[in-house]
């Protein structure tokens, strides 16, 4: 009896340790810049559309595994997105400005994508701006040096991942020392990849299967898609994108894959302290997570989402002084900031004397300003003064984010906006705050605890049953 009692002991443990389904798909999908308030912010503002005062919940928070996770790099006490997202590929801590590699840049590591390949599963990396841009690069490029875009983008062919997308190359002619070197272009198609320049380019391809980089029209812009409160009809987004890489994964394969998504102008719009557009790009990300969840619900047993972010940017706070919120105003905002810079500036060139009254209906028109939104005394005396500046007296001038200079009437504008709307930043720039973590499908159990952000793709790595190492 007690022979038999230890044998079912000793099976019961096997099950426990071994019978737990090991993920086939993983989708690893990083909000850039995206903190826990980004999404809270969010959420707040979908419930304020219905004069809710409670929070309605995004896709991914609601995933049953949810924690929270450091974001500091090896050299500083904010990270930037080469050290945060090399934290994410690869399980190390390294300082900023380096993408794959040992803060001294003379050892590469290996990231979770080539793990992922060289257990058999195909690959894709995909994000909202350039392909070589530092997060997405992390998972298969190893440099000293954040910027080193043509040598990234040679990394790209040696890593023979399966699918790629993004807005484009920052510098597919010119190497880091900015000299003239071959395209990069003929040396991926070179090395096997059929180039896609949109979303009807990628369609019309015979072979979705073969080895694919999928990036916008080539009239369009090459460091990032449009932000998706800017986005028209035709406009490549990041839910398309997500689901090409899906359907190239896939394609005559029954190994499983790992598909790295990016959402990577969340980063960009918080640090334009632009609220109303990061809500759209938390949004935007969203509904790319969607798409992974429909792929789940179709193979729960078999599929493992991760939701995380590299850092998070800006200080964003929900509040700012009054206990009531009226961040339902933000959504009278029309167009992102750097839009509106474009709309005042060509509203100044279209005539010689342009009146305060119509650049007041400018501003009413693209984010209800003077209208539906109060501007108060002391803030109309203010814009009026940029007005005068910039429109009388011709003396034009600028705002500079870290990816936009912006007209700073638009700049103002949108900072007055915050201020009535209740949100407030720190700064323009990375802050120390945690980052978050969801999960949820085979193996998402082990994401309970506050983690290293190193922590994260050596938990995905455990449950799949690859080497990291």
């Amino acid at each position: 009896m007690k022979k038999t009692l230890f044998i079912i002991s000793l099976l019961f443990i096997q099950i426990l340790v071994f019978g737990q389904q090991k993920p086939k798909y993983v989708f690893f999908m990083i909000g850039d810049g995206m903190g826990l308030n980004q999404i809270n912010l969010t959420e707040v503002f979908l419930a304020a559309q219905e004069d809710r005062n409670t929070v309605f919940p995004l896709v991914f928070s609601t995933f049953p595994h949810a924690t929270f996770a450091t974001s500091y790099s090896l050299s500083h006490g904010v990270t930037d997105s080469a050290a945060g997202g090399t934290a994410l590929a690869v399980g190390y801590k390294t300082k900023n400005g380096v993408i794959g590699m040992d803060s001294a840049a003379t050892k590469s590591y290996k990231s979770i994508a080539y793990a992922a390949k060289e257990a058999g599963l195909k690959v894709g990396i995909t994000t909202s701006v350039s392909i070589d841009h530092a997060t997405p690069a992390s998972f298969y490029a190893n440099r000293a040096n954040r910027n080193m875009y043509y040598e990234i983008g040679q990394d790209l062919i040696k890593s023979n991942f399966d699918f790629f997308a993004g807005s484009s190359f920052l510098s597919p002619e010119k190497n880091y020392e900015k000299d003239a070197v071959p395209s990069l272009f003929p040396q991926f198609e070179k090395a096997g990849y059929q180039l896609a320049y949109g979303l009807s380019a990628y369609k019309s391809l015979a072979n979705k299967g073969n080895k694919t980089i999928l990036m916008n029209t080539k009239d369009s812009e090459k460091d990032a898609l449009k932000f998706a409160i800017d986005q028209e009809t035709g406009d490549l987004n990041l839910a398309e994108i997500t689901d090409a890489a899906i359907e190239s994964l896939t394609k005559d394969n029954d190994k499983g894959f790992f598909l790295m998504v990016e959402g990577g102008k969340i980063d960009w719009a918080s640090h334009a302290n632009d609220a109303t557009t990061t809500i759209r790009e938390v949004l935007d990300f969203n509904e790319a997570v969607k798409r992974a969840y429909a792929f789940y619900e179709k193979h729960p047993e078999e599929t493992l989402i991760i939701v995380t972010a590299d850092h998070e940017t800006g200080g964003i706070a929900i509040g700012n002084g009054s206990s009531r919120l009226n961040v339902k105003l933000l959504a009278e905002q029309k167009v992102s900031q750097g839009a509106l810079s474009k709309l005042i500036s060509d509203l100044r060139t279209s005539k010689d004397e342009v009146s305060w009254d119509e650049v007041k209906q400018l501003l009413s028109e693209n984010t209800g300003l003077f209208t539906t939104v109060t501007v108060n005394k002391s803030d109309e005396e203010n814009l009026f003064a940029i007005y005068e500046k910039s429109f009388v007296k011709h003396e034009e001038e600028t705002s500079k984010s870290l990816y936009a200079t912006d007209d700073k009437l638009a700049t103002e504008v949108i900072t007055v906006l915050n201020k009535v709307g209740s949100v407030s930043w720190a700064s323009g720039n990375h802050s120390a705050a945690y980052i978050p973590v969801f999960a949820i499908g085979a193996g998402s159990d082990v994401f309970t605890h506050k983690m290293e952000n190193t922590d994260i793709p050596r938990k995905v790595a455990e449950v799949a049953g690859w080497s990291l190492d």
